[in-house]
């Protein structure tokens, strides 16, 4: 017996009309669930992350993993007939999500304003590097400059070297998460109006109400704990400190024995003294002085060295066993192989295989993340990889929004491409 699909957003379509990766995560985290998203990308070239760490063909991993359960279609947003198929979609959807520098939907005319003439309960959702208002507002900007703007970057790296950048576009991907979860927020707003209303439409969410508004410094911002209060009441201003985590103690990544290197987050009270008891140092864990966080985090640089000269004759898995029988919360340093042979990514299907074609030859069995959160007891299935450029175009217009060949043509610039 096939088990039942599990899609609590079947029935929500999200017209999605962004690029790179901020709009296109919260489009991926809707659809993933299994709202319809619509993904429309310009003719010829498509959404840039098709190029994105392309190693093979025309379409990068990158593209295939944050579009994944998604439809393609191609519009030319400069010219009216791609303009106006973009309000019949509108005007079909529940949500748009867009992450264009502000004013860019404007000057294409289809601002809100615009968009709500042709669906008032519309929701849309806008991300943009400094949001819609303010004096930074039509600034162009990336995820790396509002980490920095933000507050993350001055707390990343060490102390005695410049800033440095985490590995992944974190800013983008924060920025998409509050933004699928502002658009659900509006969703739910608008649903439970519409059922609190009988039918009265003076119940509806105005237009203020369903402008959903990311910035993406103010995403990392919101990120950044108590840095602000802590310095605008005690005059602290948190610094960079590596590995650590500032006033927490002992927590830290130690090499061991093998050259492999292990992460142990031995801080709370209790799991201190165990800790101290595994390493073989139990005058650290008796210590009056070190029985609080504040006083481990003075003599961190002690404790480092303790713990350091523990791993340091150990194997990293015999020094995991230890602590683990311990109790004591620690982890290896996993890599892309380490996450791909191991069995809790397995035991919970976050990492789905699927052929992958480069338009030469097919990448048989290739590896993508799963879906979060867990629903049902494992990761819900991927249903496909980000699409083709445009290879739902014909399915959408024909099929939803009527349109005979000849629309189609001139909606998706090939009715140019003919003439040229």
């Amino acid at each position: 017996m096939t088990p039942p699909r599990i899609a609590p957003l079947e029935g929500i379509r999200v017209l999605e009309l962004g690029n790179y990766i901020a709009a296109p995560t919260a489009g991926r985290l809707l659809a993933d669930f299994g709202a319809e998203v619509i993904k429309v990308e310009r003719p010829g070239t498509g959404d840039e992350l098709r190029n994105w760490r392309l190693h093979k063909g025309d379409t990068s991993m990158l593209y295939r993993t944050i579009n994944r359960n998604k439809k393609s279609v191609v519009l030319d947003l400069r010219t009216e007939a791609g303009k106006q198929a973009v309000l019949k979609l509108a005007a079909k959807s529940d949500i748009l999500l867009e992450n264009f520098r502000p004013g860019t939907l404007e000057k294409w005319g289809l601002g809100p304003e615009v968009l709500n003439e042709a669906n008032p309960d519309l929701i849309i959702t806008r991300i943009s590097a400094f949001g819609q208002t303010g004096p930074l507002s039509e600034r162009p900007g990336f995820a790396a400059v509002a980490e920095a703007y933000g507050g993350f970057r001055n707390l990343v790296g060490d102390p005695d070297r410049p800033p440095v950048r985490v590995g992944v576009s974190i800013g983008d991907s924060i920025a998409g998460l509050y933004a699928a979860f502002g658009s659900m927020m509006s969703l739910y707003q608008r649903e439970a109006r519409r059922g609190n209303a009988g039918g009265n439409a003076a119940n509806a969410v105005p237009l203020t109400e369903r402008v959903i508004d990311v910035a993406l410094h103010e995403a990392m911002f919101s990120m950044m704990e108590s840095l602000i209060p802590d310095y605008q009441a005690y005059g602290v201003d948190r610094q960079r400190v590596g590995g650590r985590m500032e006033g927490i103690a002992p927590s830290n990544a130690y090499i061991c024995r093998d050259g492999a290197s292990i992460v142990v987050a031995g801080n709370g009270d209790s799991i201190y003294q165990r800790y101290m008891q595994t390493i073989g140092r139990p005058d650290l864990a008796e210590d009056p002085a070190l029985q609080s966080n504040a006083g481990r985090w003075d003599r961190r640089e002690e404790l480092d060295q303790a713990i350091g000269a523990w791993t340091a004759e150990l194997d990293a898995a015999d020094a995991l066993a230890a602590l683990d029988a311990a109790g004591v919360p620690a982890g290896p340093i996993y890599t892309a192989a380490d996450i791909s042979t191991d069995s809790q990514y397995a035991a919970r299907n976050m990492v789905q295989k699927f052929d992958v074609s480069t338009g030469k030859e097919i990448l048989p069995g290739v590896g993508f993340p799963g879906i979060v959160p867990v629903i049902g007891g494992e990761s819900l299935p991927i249903r496909n990889l980000g699409p083709d450029l445009g290879e739902n175009t014909t399915e959408i217009l024909a099929g939803l929004l009527g349109m005979d060949p000849a629309e189609i043509n001139a909606a998706s610039g090939r009715e140019e491409a003919l003439q040229a």
